[in-house]
């Protein structure tokens, strides 16, 4: 799959997160190895039920409402009319609008047959205008590749540039058929990645999504990216975007999680002092009660529990850390594990097994 699904579970744009490494994060688990060749700690979480690498899911956070999973399989079967009931049934349920979006954006970027027909059949339907408009997007980013700069040719650039500008018109249409949904202006958030918004523009885009839907798990997810210093940011703006919005959000919002995507994505170290300050462990904490707080069936909650379970880990709080792999196994399409690409069911496997194998030590 591509690279950018997380967002896709929580911003349900999938193909759209292009990360780099964190070579801080990777020194941590190197310098913490497990205790054995890893063999027993496996075998210790496959008695708990623990699945393998190998039956972990690459695909997604967590798992799929039955109605979205069902809709997907029959798009991929030619067939648009699932698609369009289930978003039909979302509604103004902005977060769930945006993350279906997405799902269904990913399959057309790659083959667009059954959205043409969607498109024929109903010229003016809003629902599938954001879902075209999604779809290009994403298609600008995999004519770009996941490499970083210097390693993607200036054909490749050029084509995701010509996209990115075709997407614009595509956002304002769908925006302007359906001018109280934020969605279209979520994807938007990938175009000023791509093609630099200024810091003025992208406050104007913030704008638009803000005074629709405030507290949009998926929109915070990705406009933290743009504020980080990879993208067009810096470690300062990223952090007081992420304090803020997590402070002014209700408890079960999930945006607890933007802190420590912050810490993450601009922590350097080579050992775990830096995830054991009090205020990680504040964070931790206030990101453990927001998902207790949350809907179950938020979209974005799995990708907070991933988070959750990774630096529980690195603090030592090692049943807590259990409790929360427990909810997410058999998914590793979230950070941290995502980063790692072809490499992330290993990783998570890796440190949750270290994770059990502690637990373990303890009774």
């Amino acid at each position: 799959m591509t690279v950018l699904l997380w967002i896709l579970a929580v911003l349900a744009v999938p193909t759209l997160i292009f990360a780099v490494w964190i070579a801080g994060v990777f020194l941590k688990e190197f310098f913490n190895p497990s205790p054995d060749d890893g063999t027993e700690a496996a075998g210790a979480a496959e008695k708990l039920g623990l699945l393998p690498a190998e039956r972990q899911n690459m695909d997604h956070a967590s798992a799929l409402p039955a109605g979205w999973a069902a809709a997907l399989a029959a798009v991929r079967h030619g067939d648009w009319q699932p698609a369009a009931e289930q978003l039909n049934l979302i509604g103004r349920d902005w977060e769930r609008r945006t993350t279906v979006t997405g799902y269904l954006a990913e399959l057309a970027a790659k083959d667009d047959e059954w959205l043409l027909a969607w498109e024929a059949a109903r010229p003016e339907d809003p629902d599938a205008a954001v879902v075209r408009a999604q779809s290009t997007v994403n298609l600008a980013w995999e004519l770009r590749g996941a490499k970083k700069a210097h390693y993607t040719t200036q054909e490749q650039f050029q084509g995701f540039h010509r996209t990115l500008k075709g997407a614009r018109e595509e956002i304002v249409r769908a925006a302007a058929l359906n001018p109280e949904d934020p969605t279209p202006y979520v994807s938007e958030i990938w175009v000023a990645l791509g093609l630099g918004y200024p810091n003025a523009e992208m406050d104007k885009l913030w704008s638009e999504i803000k005074s629709r839907a405030p507290h949009h798990f998926g929109a915070h997810f990705s406009a933290l990216q743009y504020w980080c210093v990879k993208w067009r940011g810096s470690q300062q703006l990223a952090f007081d975007f992420a304090e803020r919005a997590a402070a002014e959000a209700p408890l079960g919002s999930l945006l607890t999680v933007l802190p420590l995507i912050a810490h993450f994505e601009h922590d350097e170290s080579t050992d775990t002092a830096a995830d054991n300050t009090p205020e990680m462990l504040a964070r931790v904490d206030a990101g453990l009660a927001d998902a207790a707080a949350a809907d179950p069936g938020h979209p974005g909650l799995a990708n907070l529990r991933h988070l959750l379970a990774f630096y529980l880990h690195l603090q030592d709080r090692h049943e807590a850390a259990l409790e929360q792999f427990k909810l997410v196994d058999g998914y590793v399409e979230a950070l941290p594990w995502s980063y790692r690409g072809d490499g992330a069911a290993a990783y998570y496997c890796q440190v949750r097994n270290d994770t059990v194998q502690a637990v373990a030590a303890t009774d």
